[in-house]
């Protein structure tokens, strides 16, 4: 075990109980933030709503770097790694966001939340690691559980159910990427990179996709309030690390996509069916499984919501 594993083993319970806690509300804020945005995209149109989010978020990520005490971005090492990082979850916002205009939160959220396997399967090739065949078989049972969720016969939207799976696979390589980058770059430079890089392409599309009427003032201080509200989910979950070692925090994070079950049943009406359902309890169960069992390596899986 590692001096910062042992260190974190071995604070007291009461740490680690907060710190528990703080994952917890982690992932109700982003589990509201992505209902919220399922919401808002009946009146206004994807890229607006990612813009202001992005506007939020960048504000937080300037104050990151104050504190950092370093706001030269351009001397950073690994730039090119970095700019191809932010541009991987630039792709994911987009079409995540893109894609809640037509599908059913609960099913985007579980096809969203493969991209742990995605991590484990893409491991091999792009991190030269190996992969057990314990951990192959989990990949196998998860990916089959994304099948029953978009089956034929579903009633899914194909445009919807392809950005959500490109969303997937963006992450797991941004995600991989984080890894190549990890003691190389420091965190809060990561994150204005990442920050910057969503803001840009964000903003592209924005000028073609203008709100029909111009938004109330307290739609658009309820939409940057949301956006601010997501970043600091952030900040909690690096709360919640600072206290818990991962290993214990990432089967947890599957809670998330049972809030989105119950967000997608309760508010708007869409429940899963009981086929999908039987693949969201397939997705948990591999997820958790590979969380488990990638203690200790540098493809265990994490949150999927921890940077977006």
């Amino acid at each position: 075990m590692s001096t910062a594993a042992t260190a974190l083993a071995l604070r007291p319970a009461g740490s680690r109980r907060a710190g528990v806690a703080l994952f917890f509300c982690a992932l109700v804020a982003f589990a509201s933030y992505d209902a919220f945005c399922k919401y808002m995209l009946q009146f206004y149109p994807a890229p607006f709503v990612n813009v202001m989010r992005y506007v939020a978020v960048s504000g937080i990520a300037f104050a990151m770097l104050l504190r950092h005490g370093d706001l030269r971005m351009w001397r950073t090492p690994q730039k090119p790694l970095l700019l191809l990082r932010g541009l991987m979850l630039a792709t994911v916002a987009t079409c995540f966001m893109t894609a809640l205009i037509w599908m059913p939160l609960a099913e985007a959220t579980a096809i969203y939340f493969t991209a742990p396997l995605l991590m484990v399967a893409l491991s091999p090739w792009l991190l030269g690691e190996q992969v057990r065949r314990s951990r192959w078989v989990a990949v196998t049972v998860g990916f089959g559980g994304m099948l029953l969720i978009v089956r034929p016969g579903a009633d899914l939207p194909l445009l919807g159910t392809v950005l959500m799976a490109v969303a997937a696979v963006c992450y797991a390589i941004f995600q991989l990427l984080t890894r190549r980058l990890a003691g190389l770059v420091a965190g809060p430079v990561q994150y204005a990179w990442t920050a910057l890089a969503c803001f840009v392409v964000t903003l592209l599309p924005a000028p073609f996709f203008l709100p029909a009427h111009q938004p109330p003032w307290g739609d658009v201080a309820l939409l940057l309030a949301a956006g601010a509200c997501s970043a600091a989910a952030q900040w909690l979950l690096l709360a919640a690390f600072e206290r818990v070692e991962a290993s214990t925090l990432a089967p947890l994070n599957y809670f998330q996509l049972l809030l989105a079950v119950a967000f997608s049943t309760f508010w708007f009406r869409r429940p899963p069916d009981a086929i999908a359902m039987a693949g969201i309890a397939l997705i948990m169960a591999a997820g958790i499984y590979l969380a488990r069992a990638g203690r200790g390596l540098k493809t265990a899986p994490v949150a999927p919501d921890a940077i977006r």
